[in-house]
């Protein structure tokens, strides 16, 4: 029972870390010049301000894996939510949201 239990500790820890690994978790500078923190959340991750005038909100949420993203995405100031992806390539975050697949917005965060 004892070996049992060490071996499911060692998968669920070994588990954490590869999800943790993920290219989007981190700290990231936003246009405004705020920090959004995004880290996994449920089954897939989450976006809050940490610094700004809406620190700790939560403006997204997200899933994907390996540098490809879909879920949904909030502008703070307007408090509307919009369909999004979100791609991660070197040290950038593209962030795109839509209203209706039609009207798109695009923003890049640098990573901190």
């Amino acid at each position: 029972m004892k070996r049992m239990f060490i071996a499911i500790t060692a998968l669920a820890g070994g588990a954490a870390i590869a999800h943790a690994e993920d290219p989007i978790v981190g700290n990231w500078k936003t246009e405004l010049g705020d920090t959004a923190a995004i880290t996994s959340c449920g089954a897939g991750y989450c976006i809050t301000l940490k610094s700004g005038k809406h620190v700790g909100k939560q403006i997204g949420t997200f899933r994907g894996k390996d540098g490809s993203y879909e879920g949904k995405i909030t502008d703070p100031d307007a408090n509307k939510t919009y369909d999004g992806t979100l791609t991660v390539s070197g040290k950038a975050l593209k962030l795109k949201g839509c209203v209706l697949k039609v009207v798109c917005e695009s923003q890049t965060w640098p990573r901190l």
